[in-house]
């Protein structure tokens, strides 16, 4: 027979396993699947968001060409988890190129229909071959990247957590399509689609979407990957656009706000970030911040989005339809970020960067300068 003192213990124990396993399913799961260039810059400091965040539990990094070559971007995700310490996140070569375009096509295409002002990647000043990773700043990491590839990575996490994985896609969409492909049910798997891509009517004067209104890079890199990612059966599909990441700003009061930080989020950001130009938009950190914060978005249309896989002039770009003039495609409506809160996303961003990483442990410095 149970005395009244054992039962106690019982009892106290099985409160604190259930109060344990509330905590972690309390845990918001992600994959973050980033065009990771770097070091600093909206990529890295987007994947520091989830990093920095304790109610996240970034499942993996999965990495595709974009705004730089696959391989350097691998070096770069896996030298940012040294750097705080987060070397259990583990990093998942995906796709090199996209699945139609080619680096090729698209110069010859200029000549008929006019140059991108923006080909990551691909960019005429860009140095060094597609595998080439001598180039880093912030010194070569001493992790390696995981066997597994991108596309099966994400696939076996929404099967082993059915619709508890968000899947964020802040680069060009190849590994996200791939995946749809192989598995047709891994879209109804996940729990949603958090991106950063497309452009509704961006009010702008910048050279990139001036006369190009319907243009973003990452939509654009790999249309087919988009076409086929936006016409999945999602359960819900977010999207910040250039609309709304235009009204953000990484300025020079936050960098020094960050320079006054010991935390290891804020030594990264402030050695290698830059304000100004291009750089000055907080591109993929709103994405991220408003999938952990929704109240960010201020402003929002809800419509059937696609992307234009017709090659000619408009080839990449963002289609827009409502119910009264959609064509007879199975398209999914989707949440577009138009307006944001930009005063409340610096403050979130700041309090986020300026705080220990949580799960930190044994970061490895960063070389001296």
């Amino acid at each position: 027979m149970l005395t009244s003192r054992f039962r106690q213990i019982l009892v106290t124990l099985a409160g604190i396993a259930l109060l344990a396993n509330f905590g972690n399913a309390q845990k918001r799961m992600v994959i973050a699947d980033q065009d990771a260039s770097g070091p600093g810059g909206s990529d890295m400091m987007s994947l520091l968001v989830f990093l920095q965040s304790p109610n996240v539990d970034l499942l993996g990094i999965t990495v595709v060409t974009g705004d730089g070559w696959r391989d350097a971007e691998v070096q770069h995700s896996l030298r940012l988890l040294e750097s705080v310490g987060r070397t259990d996140v583990k990093v998942y070569p995906g796709a090199a190129f996209p699945l139609v375009r080619t680096q090729e096509s698209t110069r010859l295409a200029a000549q008929l229909y006019g140059k991108a002002t923006y080909m990551g990647a691909w960019s005429e000043n860009r140095k060094g071959a597609w595998n080439d990773i001598s180039d880093l700043r912030e010194g070569p990491p001493t992790t390696k990247a995981a066997d597994e590839d991108a596309t099966h990575f994400m696939i076996r996490m929404v099967h082993k957590f059915p619709h508890q994985v968000t899947i964020y896609g802040a680069g060009p969409l190849t590994n996200i399509a791939m995946a749809i492909r192989i598995d047709p049910e891994f879209a109804q798997l996940a729990q949603e689609l958090v991106l950063m891509g497309g452009s509704v009517n961006a009010v702008t004067d910048a050279k990139e979407w001036v006369n190009a209104p319907r243009h973003e890079f990452n939509f654009w890199f790999d249309p087919e990957a988009s076409s086929i990612t936006l016409r999945a059966p999602w359960p819900k599909i977010t999207i910040t656009t250039i609309d709304a990441s235009l009204k953000t700003s990484f300025n020079a009061e936050m960098l020094e706000k960050l320079s006054k930080s010991d935390s290891l989020a804020a030594k990264y950001i402030v050695r290698f970030s830059r304000t100004g130009g291009t750089a000055a938009y907080l591109w993929d950190e709103l994405a991220a911040a408003t999938w952990l914060d929704p109240t960010i978005t201020t402003k929002e249309r809800f419509q059937y989005t696609d992307v234009s896989t017709i090659q000619g002039p408009n080839y990449g770009d963002v289609l827009l339809y409502e119910d009264n003039d959609k064509p007879a495609l199975t398209l999914q409506r989707a949440h577009l970020q138009i307006d944001v809160n930009s005063a409340k996303l610096n403050e979130e961003l700041l309090k986020l960067f300026s705080a220990p990483t949580p799960g930190s442990h044994d970061p490895v410095p960063l070389p001296p300068k």
